[in-house]
């Protein structure tokens, strides 16, 4: 998992509460077999006119021009400015594998679904709540100026304004050290591979037999 320190990265707004998981990836897209290639169907059915199918090629859909993502100004986005409740709906760990492989690494909103804000955080999104007028702020910031940017200062609690103002967010402690240091769950357990192999070599002189295979 990649490490989150420092992030600037121009915003983009989706202005609308309650977005859900499926509207996020869409269903038909969990036939995956492979955690890859989620950021193509990020938001599918609203980035695209026709429908979309597990491995269809992106040169062959039909955009659709009105969504946010697919304007000029908001290409290459890193952070996304979201209302309240986002990534509500089934608890599909894929959400947040399509948002950051599109290219995102930060959320900003009120308020999200719990089971989504646990799985950003275990792959390398950063959720940051904000009070709901300060995010109605950023979002009218966002519209009037194009090209709108951000600082996201994950070890200092904030994010930097343009014109210099700071906004102070809150964060687990635990979490805060993972994102830090790019530790998924795996990479957690990993620090202790030494005690691991240890045992795994301790367990295998004194019970020899439970390395027997069939």
């Amino acid at each position: 998992m990649n490490k989150f320190t420092i992030h600037q990265g121009l915003v983009a707004p989706l202005d609308r509460e309650n977005v859900d998981t499926d509207a996020i990836i869409p269903k038909q897209f969990l036939k995956r077999i492979s955690k890859a290639g989620f950021g193509d169907n990020l938001f599918d059915a609203e980035r695209f006119l026709d429908v979309g199918e597990p491995y269809s090629k992106l040169a062959d859909r039909k955009i659709n021009p009105d969504f946010v993502l697919n304007q000029s100004r908001y290409q290459g986005a890193s952070i996304l400015l979201c209302r309240k409740n986002f990534g509500c709906g089934s608890s599909r760990e894929h959400a947040p594998w399509a948002i950051e492989q599109y290219g995102f690494r930060a959320l900003i909103a009120p308020s999200y679904a719990d089971i989504f804000f646990n799985n950003c955080f275990k792959n390398g999104l950063l959720p940051i709540v904000l009070p709901e007028a300060v995010v109605a702020k950023l979002f009218d910031e966002v519209n009037a100026f194009p090209g709108y940017q951000l600082t996201i200062d994950l070890d200092k609690q904030v994010v930097l304004k343009g014109d210099g103002e700071a906004i102070p967010f809150e964060v687990n402690a635990f979490r805060k050290y993972c994102l830090l240091n790019g530790f998924d769950d795996i990479g957690l357990t990993l620090r202790h591979s030494d005690k691991i192999k240890s045992f795994e070599a301790e367990r295998l002189a004194t019970k020899p037999w439970l390395a027997a295979t069939l």
